[in-house]
């Protein structure tokens, strides 16, 4: 039978650990055999995924949701959530690599959810996504995301005041859809505002992730109680119970990279009790790799990726080099064998389905498949991956 690997009693403090962190730029934790992935070859899978999703959005500034690379099919599909999730996908890139072609794409991307958008009330305004009868507690998060991140790029931005006012009144609206105790409805009616049904594992932890990073970077540090609020009651909800019934729980496994990157965040806060996440987040490390064995699914884990490489960064200020060195190696590995599903990419090569089809059409370049020998092109999963791939730049390579 196996252990249950998040305890209750995980609260132990780090504060010790991570005073004496060593810098980000450390050598990573494992062996130069470990290491396949190299900087080059990120960064090579970035500028070809930032290809991707600038040609993949359209004039109004949303995204083509799916495309066949294979004959330039597009599906009729969409996904409001995964849209906010690929405009947040452009911002961190700007964020990171600031550039005339990805700001504009940003820009054009956040003017069109504000015409989406309408005041339910003073200081609070919901999205209204076209076409879809229901708004979703993670387009609201996904969209605060994009503004923060937005906001905190190098150089001048236009409309910079106006955007941070409409950060403002997002966040107004996505603090009306809190529960007591500090979860959130998962929708809510487009036309009243009025929050629908129970809390979401995927929707939590983005709704806790957005408002921890707009506390921490973009003045709105009053959320401070508030938000230690909702990140106990999420690990109790979808770590700890959800666990206990289910030692492999979909729950935990929705909840697991917004969870850890939002814990990576507190613990990084500097607010008394930050810290007390920290367990957590590596616990739910070792848990993705030894329980839900992340390596061995079939389908693309770049959203593990994102919540490994956070972990990561948590153990390396906690002072723990047992699980620097084995999430090291799992990132590695996983992030190298992602990289190779990416059309046009730095290691298509090593792909035997990407060469025996390699007649794609221009636009797919960049863009990477949902697994190793499938030919449709979802926004949402270059979109993590290119987070991760971010990620890894900036913690371990």
């Amino acid at each position: 039978m196996r252990r249950l690997p998040i305890r209750a009693a995980m609260m132990v403090s780090l504060a010790a650990t991570a005073c004496a962190a060593q810098p980000a730029t450390q050598p990573a934790a494992g062996t130069a055999e470990d290491r396949k992935l190299t900087r080059e070859i990120l960064e090579r899978s970035l500028a070809a995924g930032t290809e991707f999703l600038v040609q993949a959005q359209q004039p109004a500034g949303n995204f083509i949701y799916e495309l066949n690379f294979k004959n330039g099919e597009l599906p009729q599909g969409d996904n409001q959530v995964r849209q906010a999730g690929a405009l947040w996908s452009l911002a961190l890139i700007h964020q990171y690599q600031p550039s005339e072609k990805v700001r504009g794409a940003v820009a054009r991307g956040l003017d069109f959810f504000k015409r989406s958008s309408r005041l339910v009330r003073p200081g609070a305004r919901l999205i209204a996504y076209p076409g879809d009868a229901a708004g979703r507690t993670g387009t609201m998060a996904l969209v605060i995301l994009s503004l923060v991140d937005f906001l905190l790029s190098e150089g001048a931005i236009e409309g910079r005041e106006a955007y941070r006012k409409d950060l403002e009144e997002y966040v107004g609206f996505l603090l009306l859809l809190r529960l007591p105790g500090g979860q959130f409805q998962q929708q809510y009616d487009p036309k009243s505002g009025t929050g629908v049904g129970g809390p979401s594992p995927y929707y939590d932890g983005e709704a806790l992730l957005a408002l921890a990073r707009a506390a921490k970077y973009a003045g709105t540090s009053n959320l401070k109680d508030g938000i230690l609020e909702s990140a106990r009651r999420m690990r109790q909800a979808h770590v700890v119970e959800a666990l206990a019934k289910h030692p492999d729980s979909n729950t935990t496994k929705g909840f697991f990279q917004w969870g850890v990157m939002a814990y990576h965040e507190l613990v990084t806060s500097g607010w008394e009790g930050g810290l007390d996440f920290a367990p957590t987040a590596i616990e739910l490390g070792r848990w993705m790799i030894d329980v839900h064995r992340t390596l061995s699914r079939p389908l693309n884990t770049a959203y593990a990726q994102e919540g490994l490489i956070s972990a990561y960064e948590v153990a390396r200020i906690a002072g723990d080099a047992g699980a620097q060195a084995r999430f090291r190696h799992v990132i590695d590995v996983g992030l190298y064998k992602l990289t190779s599903w990416q059309v046009g990419g730095p290691l298509a090569h090593e792909n035997s389905y990407l060469q025996r089809n390699p007649q794609y059409v221009a636009r797919a370049r960049g863009g990477v498949m949902n697994s190793k020998a499938d030919p449709m092109l979802r926004v949402d999963v270059t979109q993590h991956q290119m987070h991760a791939v971010i990620l890894a730049l900036r913690f371990l390579y």
